[in-house]
């Protein structure tokens, strides 16, 4: 007879042993170790940061290719051009209503709760040069320009989200359009997107200790103290999040016919290594493989997934609104509604700019003030000491807005399997994945 305290022993020790290897945990471990380490000894908090950058040039080495290689065997493999442009059509109309919402919400919530009032100005005093140098260059049409790669080697070395993004889709085009000739092709395509995927599985186990660093960094550079003054902001902005994920998204989920809790409990992986490194890139390649795997067909995920980190920063949007009235209530700018307006027009535009770039939305903030011509651009040196940790608030909240809108149009095209979603929602197989 088998001793029910052996047995009592062996499950507990594997049930440590699952613990241990499980990403969520290791991640959270690693999180929390950061905020100490940057807490009680700063200098080498601020020494980590070279760690957290090593993690997230490993993820950057390989979004390109991944990129590239999903978006081109999804339209491939559709076997028909029109479709192509009926995913990429109402992938485009849902960014654009569902960011332009985000926006509304941001505006709304902070004309409400007025965290701006009664901010001491003199604060202002960081250097905000090279924001503002690269905002003066954001327009419409240098963003519209900007979609052609000059160089399609230049667009790969530099990581341009937008212009891999169109090359690829030009190229998987071109695939579908050469008919037989080009299975060979496709072929190889599909194979090459395994060794990738593979290669990403190696990178995340190392997530934890980017994690760490990055967290550390963050802590040890700008320090818990730093948040006091602009408490109120920071408080805000999450809240805001909060309203704009679990009852805009919820409800968006809810008419699709998905459960937006199952979604992110799906995801939590993805969600604490954003949370850990401030830059929703980090998660991109699992969530090309992941999406898939909850049941989006290829060809949806391949378009939506890389064209929403361009075009669906659900939280960069609400970020940008909000910030531009703190800034203005700070000073004292009484903008009235058609100002407002106007400034929800023009960041309906200057947002789409924000992709791929470090300090993104600083630089988009500084391009929208220096076109409304009405609030003080200098004002943005208020928002350096809180802006590293209110980005981990909006790369999670852009991570899940283009998760859901990914079922959105997977479920809206019916390219999305309900049988893969059971399976990956079972605990064995969200466990087990990647």
């Amino acid at each position: 007879m088998v001793d029910p305290h052996l047995v009592e022993m062996v499950e507990q020790r594997s049930v440590r042993m699952r613990l241990r290897r499980n990403l969520t945990v290791q991640v959270l471990v690693a999180i929390s170790l950061g905020i100490l380490l940057g807490a009680i000894a700063p200098g080498i908090g601020k020494a980590m940061k070279p760690v957290g950058d090593t993690f997230i040039n490993l993820v950057k080495m390989v979004i390109a290719p991944i990129i590239f290689v999903t978006i081109v065997s999804g339209v491939a493999n559709m076997q028909d051009v029109k479709k192509v442009g009926r995913v990429g059509g109402k992938a485009l109309l849902y960014f654009e209503v569902v960011s332009t919402l985000a926006l509304a919400i941001g505006l709304i919530v902070v004309n409400i709760t007025k965290p701006g009032a009664g901010i001491d100005v003199s604060r202002a005093t960081g250097d905000i040069s090279r924001y503002t140098s690269g905002g003066a260059q954001l327009g419409f049409v240098d963003i519209l320009t900007h979609v052609v790669p000059s160089s399609i080697i230049g667009a790969f070395a530099n990581g341009d989200i937008l212009q891999i993004v169109f090359f690829s889709l030009m190229f998987g085009i071109a695939l579908l359009a050469v008919g037989e000739a080009g299975k060979p092709i496709l072929s190889g395509i599909d194979k090459v997107a395994v060794v990738f995927f593979r290669l990403t599985a190696m990178i995340m186990r190392v997530a934890p200790i980017g994690a760490f660093g990055a967290m550390a960094y963050t802590i040890g550079a700008f320090g818990l103290k730093t948040l006091i003054p602009l408490g109120r902001l920071m408080a805000d902005v999450y809240l805001t999040m909060a309203i704009f994920i679990f009852v805009v998204l919820n409800l968006i989920a809810r008419i699709y016919g998905f459960s937006l809790l199952k979604l992110l409990r799906y995801i939590k992986d993805e969600i604490l290594i954003v949370l850990g490194t401030s830059s929703s890139e980090a998660a991109l390649p699992r969530m090309l493989a992941k999406m898939e795997r909850f049941g989006c067909d290829r060809s949806v995920v391949g378009l939506v997934i890389p064209a929403g980190y361009s075009f669906n920063l659900d939280g960069t949007s609400i970020y940008l609104s909000m910030a531009a009235i703190f800034i203005a209530q700070a000073y004292g700018v009484n903008l009235s509604v058609p100002q407002q307006l106007s400034l929800l027009a023009v960041l309906m535009v200057t947002s789409k700019g924000a992709a791929g770039v470090t300090g993104s939305g600083f630089i988009v903030l500084a391009g929208t003030l220096a076109a409304t011509k009405v609030v003080p651009v200098e004002g943005m040196a208020l928002l350096l000491g809180v802006d590293r940790f209110m980005s981990e608030a909006r790369a999670i909240t852009n991570l899940i807005g283009n998760a859901v809108a990914t079922v959105v149009v997977a479920k809206s095209e019916n390219a999305f399997n309900e049988m893969k979603e059971r399976t990956a929602l079972e605990p064995a197989a969200a466990a087990a994945s990647f």
